[in-house]
């Protein structure tokens, strides 16, 4: 056993090395020729391991994200021959798959639509065309059941470095929606040829980004997170994702295989309350903590609340919501429930908080044409002392509009 183990950590180091080859320059048919033997058996467990060990050893997930591409082009040959990942309609990853099938089809349809305008006077192309990138950005639904339903579950099982990476390429490909975008609705002007080369230049590499997300989702995120997570784990997920929506699908029912009670899964106490339940004694009143849970879902705000652990405890869930957010959140730490790219601004605001250099952090954004407030508050006791950090978001857009006064109901 000790001998198999040992095999299994130089086998491990020894992908790693390859991995290391690739940052330092070398190129990938030079890698996969001087480890043709290494390279044959290796399977999506094996590269999501070898990344986060990678990461915990201090490589920036952002260098992991920067040759992602090339990661998946040394190790194609070898994922190409592994067992697709699949499932039964309704399971999760079925739906996932689902999602990618239908998602290939409409960036296919943009892309046509995208090289025919060139040939068209009618300006019906670029009407189409706009269409169908507004089709293709439901996709972010896919991406957004990721980040915070998936990702959480894999976390729980030491699967956090590729995560971030592959976060941080949604973010990317988020980008390049919002970049063709606005050249779509500028128009062509003038010059028909240089609308179709900035179209070309923002286009092609983000099908690419697509189209590799789809690759590295079915032959390595799927096929690990099959591997880590247990059926009772997979349910949980599926419950949760109507939350945040889906993409072009609709889930299956054969899946689980017999119908199985949420309350059953979680191990959940939903009975009814008694009529002499205790009540929640507040500074400024009782009340019963069904009547707080109410109240605080009927705020016109979204409010999340961290721990002195920086560990998302609570959240509150009004109808439509900014941020999505969904159980599985809680308990995960607030630096993973952000982009890669946000977290340092996170952290900065934590430290400040508890070292009670501050107690504030206001923030505002345009996002789909609203007005977005975004406020951090340092939750203190009556000694001073840091309990945690509470955020606020409010879409204000409305409240910024109002003119002078209102004072009849109407």
């Amino acid at each position: 056993m000790t001998e198999r183990v040992e095999g299994q950590e130089a086998r491990r180091e020894r992908l790693k090395h390859i991995i290391r080859q690739l940052h330092e320059g070398k190129a990938v048919e030079e890698v996969k020729d001087q480890f043709a033997a290494l390279l044959e058996d290796v399977g999506a467990t094996d590269i999501a391991a070898i990344e986060q060990e990678l990461i915990e050893e201090g490589m920036p997930a952002a260098e992991i994200q920067r040759l992602c591409d090339v990661h998946v082009a040394v190790f194609r040959e070898s994922l190409d021959e592994q067992e697709r990942a699949d499932s039964l309609p309704g399971h999760p990853v079925y739906t996932y798959l689902a999602e990618n099938a239908a998602a290939a089809q409409v960036l296919d349809r943009l892309e046509e639509a995208l090289d025919r305008m060139e040939d068209d006077s009618t300006g019906q192309g670029l009407t189409r065309a706009r269409s169908l990138l507004d089709e293709l950005q439901v996709y972010d639904r896919h991406f957004l059941r990721k980040e915070n339903i998936l990702f959480p579950y894999l976390e729980k099982h030491g699967f956090e470095g590729p995560s971030k990476v592959m976060w941080g390429i949604h973010d990317e490909i988020r980008e390049g929606w919002k970049e063709l975008e606005d050249i779509l609705s500028e128009g062509p002007g003038e010059d028909l040829q240089a609308f179709q080369k900035r179209i070309d230049a923002v286009f092609r590499p983000l099908a690419t980004a697509i189209r590799e997300m789809f690759y590295k989702e079915e032959n390595i995120l799927f096929p690990t997170a099959l591997d880590k997570l247990s059926g009772e784990e997979w349910w949980q997920i599926r419950t949760q994702g109507p939350e945040i929506g889906y993409s072009y699908v609709s889930p299956g029912h054969e899946w689980p295989p017999r119908e199985t009670a949420l309350e059953e899964v979680w191990g959940l106490d939903r009975g009814e309350k008694s009529a002499d339940e205790s009540l929640l004694h507040l500074d400024t009143g009782s009340l019963t903590p069904e009547t707080v849970n109410l109240v605080l879902n009927h705020l016109p705000i979204e409010i999340s609340f961290v721990d002195t652990e920086d560990r998302v405890r609570y959240f509150t869930q009004m109808g439509d919501r900014i941020f999505p957010r969904s159980p599985a959140v809680i308990g995960r730490t607030v630096q993973n429930c952000h982009p890669p790219d946000s977290v340092d601004r996170v952290e900065e605001i934590l430290d400040h908080f508890r070292s009670g250099r501050r107690d504030v952090a206001e923030f505002w954004i345009q996002m789909k044409g609203r007005f977005i407030h975004i406020r951090y508050f340092a939750v203190r006791d009556g000694q001073g002392e840091y309990r945690g950090t509470l955020e606020v978001v409010q879409d204000v857009t409305d409240i910024r509009n109002l003119e002078g006064e209102k004072r009849l109901l109407g």
